[in-house]
């Protein structure tokens, strides 16, 4: 029988759990799934010096190895993540131990990924230089900020470039795993072992990470958050921003300045996100004709459709169906 898939999982004090366990209970459950006969995954973690470690929770992980037992023969190295919040800003954290041990190991792996803020390990250790690259949106300008050389982008739940594999958040890495299972062992396992584990497996790299109202963090009581769920169920309306202006009573310079201020992005931007992701929610989830589509969303038109997906997402509607329905 054909040798397990060999996959590493590098750990650190202060990671976070579901960074390290979500992506090795994926290969866990596809290889039970698989039964007996199929390779299916061989998974172990590694730290520093083979000791458990505590992760951001409190829960202790315990190691199968150090990572100087980490030899070329593997098959997929994934670095998982941290982050240290101080005050209201999210930093990533950096483990020295592991970007030093990356810039040996990483170049004799055949897939390398990162798990959330992992990403800041390998574009540390000089892995993601003229890579695009994403991660959780929390931390993706500071990667892009420090890493000029990096492309990022903050937008999707994962970004494959060649044999390099990265993803956002928590539980994108589930996501992301999903996808390898795919790569390895065909989409029937992958489906497989979604329903076992009963995870919504159409959630396709090139899907964002969170919805338009989510991007920007609430705050009670804010008359501009209150108006931005508004938006959300009223997109076939007249939303310019003398519309929503004359809906906070103010005049349109001043809504316009207090509303880019709260979200970092103009009305008009914000208003054709809204309409967009609820465009890819219904071309994902509904069959209704792209005229239909295109109207519930509040784009108007078909043309006025296909002009903001080619715009923002480079596709065209009835590709962007055919990929994630």
């Amino acid at each position: 029988m054909q040798s397990p898939h060999r996959v590493v999982l590098a750990a650190f004090p202060g990671v976070e759990l579901l960074n390290v366990t979500g992506p090795a209970e994926v290969f866990s459950v596809a290889t039970r799934v698989a039964g007996t006969g199929r390779a299916g995954y061989c998974v172990r973690i590694a730290t520093a010096g083979g000791e458990p470690v505590a992760t951001a929770g409190g829960v202790r992980l315990m190691a199968d190895m150090t990572l100087e037992e980490v030899h070329g023969d593997v098959d997929t190295l994934l670095v998982s993540g941290a982050v240290r919040v101080e005050g209201h800003a999210v930093e990533p954290v950096l483990d020295d131990a592991i970007v030093d041990w990356l810039r040996e190991a990483a170049p004799g792996t055949h897939r390398l990924a990162s798990v959330c803020s992992g990403a800041h390990l390998l574009a540390a250790a000089g892995l993601l230089d003229g890579r695009s690259a994403t991660t959780h949106w929390r931390t993706a300008a500071r990667l892009a900020a420090d890493h000029p050389q990096v492309s990022v982008d903050p937008d999707p739940i994962f970004i494959r470039e060649g044999r390099l594999w990265t993803c956002a958040g928590i539980a994108a890495g589930m996501d992301m795993a999903l996808a390898m299972v795919t790569e390895d062992y065909g989409p029937r396992l992958a489906r497989a072992t979604a329903r076992t584990m009963v995870m919504y497996v159409n959630r396709a790299g090139g899907q964002s990470q969170f919805s338009v109202p989510l991007a920007v963090p609430a705050e009670p009581g804010d008359p501009v958050d209150e108006l931005r769920m508004w938006i959300g169920d009223h997109l076939a309306e007249d939303l310019s921003a003398e519309a929503l202006a004359g809906r906070m009573h103010l005049s349109v310079r001043h809504f316009s300045r207090l509303f880019a201020r709260r979200t970092g992005t103009t009305p008009a931007v914000y208003v054709e996100s809204a309409r967009l992701e609820a465009a890819r929610r219904l071309l994902q989830d509904s069959s209704h004709g792209l005229p239909e589509v295109a109207a519930l969303s509040g784009l108007g038109s078909v043309e006025s459709l296909h002009r903001a997906f080619r715009r923002r997402l480079g596709t065209t509607p009835a590709e962007y169906r055919r990929r994630f329905r």
